[in-house]
């Protein structure tokens, strides 16, 4: 990894492990002062590794930092006098000081804590999970605004009244009651499924995919699985549809990082052992009477994992995209329906099917119909490659569409 790429790679693996920690440390009233100190040490890191070189081990400088400047802040600010003077009357050891614990421990438990302390019943749901994205997953108000398809404006006031909330509230960082758990699941488990699509595919400018933030995904929520209060039906099914989805990292970016579509994978690089685990997760899914959207998908996911295209797998595909869109309407559902339609119908009706969608903003929406039209209609796959090429970021993802509009004019 080249020295430029390290710091916003680090600001996406440790930024939320250090605001976890401090916002369990400091008490959750005080999440700005907490998002400040970790923003404060990459820009200290950024600043000194430009000009000293980077450390031997650039993580562990980070959380030495963070720890110094969180207890430096401590002793200064009232919350020493709240917080920790109360410890140190009660200890008589003189060489007792501030403990920021960083350890990989204390950073599951606060990491854990944290999703479900932010996620409170008193705070809009859309509020929740961008704090969550921001706090827990190292998102930017740009990525966050992406994921919601909004302005930054609309996301900053919504976060600022999200932190307002949660001080008034004066909400503990604790694992709830089973009946709290049941509340605030479903909003734990939209953030940690954002957080994945966020790096299977990246609103980035450089890159595709992201799978430091998919394992991330996959790390939070492998971490409910293991705590027996979250151990729920609906978790095993989102951890299910990831890891199929993982499973195809290697055969979905080229060398050049460019974007390889489903029907032209290789099937030799899917990883035969992700696919096991996302059969074990998605039958362990099945115990109760509980369906979820991540249960269709997974479902729909595990499908995608079979032969290429045998007529069975598309009718069923098909119509599990059906019970999806009656449990849970989604615009990228419905568009990835029109996909499977083709398949089982061919064509010509599944563009009559996407063009009722209207999704002009959407680049995936313009690349499919460029896709359906390119053996019917030239020029008209042209004009929907052209307008995706306005309407994509990652860079590959624009030469994959230059190569296409280039093969038609042939």
């Amino acid at each position: 990894m080249q020295d430029k790429e390290l710091i916003p790679h680090l600001y996406r693996t440790e930024f939320r492990k250090i605001a976890a920690v401090l916002c369990r440390l400091f008490g959750i009233e005080h999440i700005s002062i907490a998002e400040d100190i970790v923003g404060d040490t990459f820009l200290l890191a950024a600043e000194t590794w430009g000009l000293k070189g980077v450390p031997q081990n650039p993580p562990a400088w980070l959380y030495t930092v963070a720890k110094n400047k969180a207890k430096d802040f401590l002793k200064r600010n009232t919350i020493y006098n709240e917080k920790v003077s109360p410890a140190l009357q009660c200890n008589t050891d003189e060489s007792f000081e501030i403990d920021v614990d960083l350890s990989s421990t204390n950073i599951r438990d606060s990491q854990l804590q944290m999703m479900f302390a932010i996620c409170h019943p008193d705070i809009p749901p859309e509020s929740q999970i961008g704090l969550s994205l921001r706090i827990l997953c190292g998102f930017s108000i740009d990525e966050i605004a992406d994921a919601f398809l909004t302005n930054k404006e609309t996301i900053n006031k919504r976060l600022f009244r999200a932190r307002e909330k949660l001080k008034q509230v004066k909400v503990k960082i604790e694992m709830p009651s089973v009946t709290e758990i049941g509340k605030r699941i479903e909003n734990v488990l939209t953030t940690l499924y954002l957080l994945f699509n966020e790096g299977y595919y990246s609103s980035n400018r450089n890159t595709v995919l992201q799978k430091d933030l998919c394992l991330e995904a996959m790390r939070l929520t492998h971490m409910l699985t293991e705590n027996v209060s979250t151990n729920q039906p609906g978790v095993n099914a989102l951890l299910s549809l990831m890891c199929f989805h993982a499973s195809r990292f290697d055969a979905r970016t080229n060398k050049d990082g460019e974007l390889i579509l489903y029907d032209e994978q290789d099937i030799d690089l899917w990883d035969k052992e992700l696919i096991k685990k996302g059969e074990y997760y998605l039958n362990l899914s099945a115990k109760g009477d509980e369906i979820t959207k991540y249960h269709i998908e997974a479902a729909i996911a595990y499908w995608h994992t079979g032969e290429r295209d045998s007529s069975e797998k598309w009718e069923k595909i098909l119509s599990l995209y059906n019970r999806l869109l009656m449990v849970e309407y989604s615009p990228i559902a419905a568009l990835n329906r029109t996909y499977a339609l083709a398949k089982v119908y061919g064509n010509e009706t599944a563009i009559i099917e996407a063009e009722k969608l209207h999704l002009t903003n959407s680049h995936l929406y313009h690349i499919l119909l460029g896709e359906l039209y390119t053996n019917i209609d030239k020029l008209k796959a042209i004009d929907h490659f052209n307008l995706a090429l306005k309407l994509t970021k990652p860079i590959a993802d624009k030469n994959v569409i230059r190569k296409k509009i280039e093969k038609l004019k042939i």
